[in-house]
């Protein structure tokens, strides 16, 4: 034992970091035919669903409802009331999205996972190969699959699919396993006698018998890959998830519990339904013939509304245009002045939130167009080095911005330096991944006072609910600040000196576009070479958005007073 933990460190990491790159580089073509095809597929089906009128969605689910489970009324009129208060909030087009995702992910998962059950249950040597992978699949954190997914197909609801396959799979093969088992042996030895094949076996005999198992097996798969929806909008999956992880980031409970509402009513209705398919033929009632047709009118009103809607909601959309962001406040501002500006000049465009890294990866990749959340020459130095021969750099679109450790202005401290045990030694940051973060991590490392001192990270909106509550409370905090931003309108506070420079100098938010941008799209590429503004508009719009209005508001109405400047860029 003491000779094994002697043993220099085992470099497992290399190992899957080189194994995953041999797969994406030898691979490719198989990995983005998966993309093309999931991304098409999965498209069509969002689009499908939302063509369908909404009024008529709702009626007609909560009628096939009432018609499966006569004289109960209490799921139907969830349903109504559910998807109605959903609608309400103006979250249909991403209950749609998000009912999408887990279908695919679901009904893949089912396609694997049954017969990896009935395999395991017939083969013992395949049980005992395949358990431990199911056991070490549903115990690794979901957050893991996030990176194999991006590295393989890169943003959006195919590796979003894919993440919550591998976690949502495990149970499906389990029950089916379990299903399959607790047939009971003299039935199987009466089919037997009476010389059933295999086959015979398993499809007359065993799979009914097993059924109501596997039944309960593919609710909790398809449980679990709604529960991924907000990990995958991690990695751009849009939906419920992406409003959920943005609250989050913003610490803005209001807008998270929304969505966290919409996301239980989806799965309210996903299981009720599922429920129905668990129950004993001898203890259900028999459907008179008249529901059963009238369940299937209400069924092919649904899927004709949604041909003939997909078919007259034909819209002659502009050019196509895919701008990727972080969900920090300053990104959020300018990335929505950007779309909407980009909107009311004709183009059809996304915007798509991500994380720091994956969101320089997907431009390198071509999977977004652009981005205009460079912070350079120093904050995102390491992403830039790294990418910089995949993307073209046009330049500023903001300049004169600032890193910097903040603290309130009652504070008696005026530079790092001066800096002793304030904040119980602590500095309250962001996301781990942001640059300012290792600015921060730099700083500790720099300054010999600050030995023994903690950087604790949060998000941009928790980090801004700590200033917060410890301003109101005039106790000291401590923040990685950065300029522009909407506390410095509406708190008091002052960057520290940082006499060793460790903080980086003055910088600029800077625009990122893809490698052939400027060939296959010149008109984007012009603009996003002209897109400029300033400080004081910067920090309007993020002003306005965190005294309530939503980002695409504060954008507009922001494009109406500068309609000069605005125009410009499409010059």
């Amino acid at each position: 034992m003491i000779n094994l933990l002697s043993v220099a460190k085992l470099p497992i990491d290399s190992w899957v970091t080189d194994g995953v790159n041999w797969l994406t580089k030898n691979l490719s073509g198989f990995f983005t035919a998966i993309q093309n095809s999931g991304s098409t597929t999965m498209d069509g089906i969002t689009n499908f669903l939302t063509a369908i009128p909404m009024p008529i969605f709702i009626i007609a689910l909560a009628l096939i409802s009432l018609l499966l489970t006569p004289k109960k009324y209490g799921q139907p009129l969830f349903i109504l009331i559910g998807l109605a208060l959903i609608a309400n909030q103006g979250l249909w087009s991403d209950l749609m999205q998000t009912l999408t995702l887990v279908l695919m992910a679901s009904v893949v998962s089912l396609v694997i996972g049954i017969p990896l059950g009935i395999w395991t249950a017939k083969s013992p040597k395949a049980y005992m190969v395949i358990k431990p992978i199911l056991d070490f699949m549903q115990t690794m954190p979901a957050f893991v699959y996030l990176i194999p997914a991006v590295a393989f197909f890169g943003i959006g609801v195919v590796p979003g699919a894919f993440a919550s396959v591998i976690f949502a799979l495990p149970p499906v093969v389990n029950f089916t396993y379990l299903g399959l088992q607790q047939v009971p042996t003299d039935l199987v030895e009466a089919a037997d006698s009476f010389g059933a094949t295999t086959w015979q076996k398993l499809f007359k005999l065993e799979l009914p018998n097993a059924k109501n198992t596997i039944i309960a097996g593919a609710k909790q798969t398809i449980m679990l890959a709604l529960s991924m929806v907000v990990t995958a909008s991690m990695i751009g999956a849009p939906g419920l998830g992406r409003g959920v992880l943005s609250a989050v980031q913003h610490a803005d409970v209001g807008s998270g519990f929304v969505n966290g509402i919409a996301l239980v009513i989806l799965a309210i209705i996903i299981d009720r339904f599922v429920q129905r398919m668990n129950t004993e033929p001898v203890s259900a009632p028999k459907l008179p013939k008249w529901r059963k047709l009238a369940t299937w009118a209400m069924l092919a009103v649904i899927a004709i509304s949604g041909i003939a809607g997909s078919i007259t909601a034909h819209q002659a959309s502009g050019k196509k245009v895919n701008i990727g962001y972080v969900e920090w406040d300053s990104e959020v501002a300018s990335t929505n002045v950007l779309a909407e500006a980009m909107r009311q000049h004709g183009y059809d465009v996304t915007i798509t939130p991500l994380d720091n890294a994956v969101n320089w990866q997907s431009v390198a990749n071509k999977q977004t167009d652009a981005t205009v959340s460079a912070w350079l020459p120093n904050t995102h130095k390491a992403l830039y080095a790294k990418y910089k021969n995949d993307v073209d750099l046009l330049g500023p679109n903001l300049k004169g911005v600032k890193l910097g450790l903040v603290v309130p202005d009652y504070m008696n401290v005026n530079s790092i330096a001066d800096l002793t045990n304030q904040a119980n030694k602590t500095i309250t940051g962001i996301e781990p991944g942001a640059g300012v973060m290792a600015a921060a991590q730099k700083t500790i490392d720099s300054y010999g006072n600050l030995s023994g001192w903690n950087l604790q990270a949060s998000s941009s909106g928790a980090m801004v609910s700590a200033l917060d509550k410890a301003y109101k409370a005039k106790q000291p905090i401590i923040l990685t600040g950065w300029s522009p931003h909407w506390m410095f309108n509406k708190y008091k506070l002052k960057y520290l000196a940082d006499p060793k420079g460790t903080m980086g100098s003055q910088e600029s938010i800077n625009t990122v576009v893809r490698k052939n941008l400027k060939q296959t799209n010149p008109d984007v590429y012009k603009v996003m070479k002209k897109f400029h503004w300033t400080q004081n508009d910067m920090q309007t719009v993020m002003l306005d958005i965190q005294n309530g209005k939503t980002p695409t508001k504060a954008a507009d109405d922001w494009i109406s007073s500068h309609k000069s400047q605005v125009n410009a860029w499409f010059k």
